[in-house]
């Protein structure tokens, strides 16, 4: 009897441990599936917020792009006109800053410079609207509920971007992200050509070879032309097409003045004539008032070609050095930097330094031969420039200026600009000298001057209106400034 109520007793206490021992792996499977349940909801909100960050860095991002791309916002005038530079620098050039380096924006959180918000129905079309809408490509995800621009908390950076938006999941979520932007401080061209010296000899086949389209040509020196009538005549009647002078039974242009610092000669002036010139040539201006010409300091050019564009060193010979190191047998020839395959391979901007990579000097200047048939984009010689180029160019569309800077309501007119071998701007601390026909729609400027390598070599500008406020394709107007990025909620 003993030996069965021991064998009962051991059974029991087996039981008792079996049914403990399943009570515990209940309670685990039961944690499991709290955990995982919880997992999955962690999973899900990290999922929203990640969205909600798209979103708001999203609307950040098209904000930079309406710095860039001014006519996506030209018919609404609380955007329009955050855009412009209101201040002048130290030069008088527009900038977004004054003479003093503040920032055209002063607002705070609290009463910023912008606001829109989706509390006022206008405001909401204005930003929402799937079909109008200033974020319509983000409808998908949500919707922007409060947008704000208002001062920096950084000194030297434009503004701040203060942006609330809230997602189309379940539950929705709400999120606010700042982020401040810096501006570049690349002065604008105001000129479609400018030279620091005489533009021209006083000797037959050496007369300045350049020609200028809707824009001003600023000369520091003397001018010397082959003929008096080579300067159009400005008149508000001229015909806006893409013809050379040469194609004009007479030279006329809606823009074109000039400004000479001393004398205008010709060369095959009538004997016993007086050359009669335009009223849009201006003559003695130095050293009153001034021949004023566009600054771009080395360094700071420099500096934003090493961090936006593409910097190179240069040899005797004229070969190029990615990033500034010179390895023997490693140059590259500046047609293969200088080359775009068709209207449209923007390069940005190219920056050659000089032979020994200090600030330029009459004795430590390269010669870079541009010969690509085409070129598209910002080139900064620290040197001299040849530029003859082969084949026939492209054809590209092109605005002209505005009637007058003072009417804004003047519509541009869309113009074809057939054979053209540059697109953009050619900047050059020493000479340019042409070899052959070049044309060229954006600006040119030249520490030295222009020169032909012969008779019948010319250049011939159209101005790109951009440039006087600017705008140089291929580099940022704005951009997000390092570590400023954070989010409030």
């Amino acid at each position: 009897m003993s030996n069965v109520n021991v064998q009962d007793g051991q059974q029991g206490i087996a039981l008792l441990g079996a049914m403990v021992v399943a009570l515990i792996l209940s309670m685990l499977g039961a944690t499991l599936l709290n955990l995982a349940g919880q997992e999955a909801a962690s999973a899900g909100l990290a999922s929203q917020a990640a969205v909600a960050q798209q979103l708001a860095d999203g609307a950040g991002e098209l904000v930079v792009a309406w710095f860039h791309s001014p006519r996506t916002v030209a018919g609404v005038p609380q955007l329009s006109s955050f855009q412009e530079k209101r201040n002048r620098d130290k030069d008088g050039a527009p900038s977004f800053f004054d003479a003093l380096g503040r920032s055209q924006f002063v607002g705070t959180v609290d009463q910023p410079d912008l606001r829109l918000q989706t509390g006022n129905p206008s405001d909401h079309r204005l930003l929402n609207d799937p079909e109008t809408g200033m974020f319509h490509t983000m409808t998908h995800l949500g919707q922007v509920e409060e947008l704000k621009i208002y001062a920096p908390s950084k000194p030297g950076l434009l503004c701040t971007i203060d942006t609330t938006v809230v997602t189309n999941t379940n539950p929705p979520v709400r999120q606010s992200i700042l982020m401040q932007l810096g501006a570049l401080d690349l002065p604008p061209l105001r000129a479609a050509v400018q030279v620091g010296r005489h533009l021209g000899r006083f000797q037959s086949g050496n007369e300045s070879p350049v020609f200028v389209h809707w824009g001003e040509l600023k000369v520091g020196g003397d001018l010397i032309l082959t003929q008096a009538d080579e300067i159009p005549l400005r008149s508000a009647l001229a015909q806006v097409t893409g013809q050379a002078y040469d194609e004009m039974t007479q030279r006329e242009d809606r823009w074109m003045e000039g400004w000479i610092g001393g004398t205008v000669q010709v060369t095959q002036s009538p004997v016993g004539e007086t050359p009669s010139f335009p009223g849009n040539l201006h003559m003695g201006q130095n050293p009153i008032p001034g021949v004023s010409l566009d600054q771009w300091p080395y360094e700071n050019i420099k500096r934003m070609a090493k961090r936006f564009g593409r910097y190179f060193a240069i040899d005797r010979e004229g070969l190029l050095y990615p990033q500034g190191i010179v390895e023997p047998g490693r140059g590259i020839s500046p047609d293969e930097v200088f080359r775009s395959q068709k209207s449209g391979d923007q390069h940005g901007l190219i920056f050659i330094d000089t032979l020994d990579q200090t600030a330029p000097r009459p004795d430590n200047l390269g010669v870079v031969r541009l010969q690509a048939p085409y070129f598209e984009g910002m080139a900064v010689v620290q040197g001299h420039v040849v530029l003859a180029p082969t084949g026939s160019g492209q054809s590209i569309g092109v605005l002209s200026p505005p009637q007058t800077d003072q009417d804004k309501g003047v519509a541009r007119i869309p113009v074809q600009l057939s054979g053209m071998h540059f697109n953009g701007v050619l900047h050059a601390s020493g000479d340019i000298t042409i070899i052959g026909r070049a044309r060229l729609y954006g600006a040119v400027a030249a520490g030295g001057t222009i020169t032909s390598a012969g008779s019948g070599n010319r250049l011939e500008v159209w101005y790109d209106h951009d440039l006087s406020r600017g705008l140089y394709r291929g580099l940022p107007v704005v951009y997000r400034a390092p570590g400023t990025w954070m989010t409030r909620y």
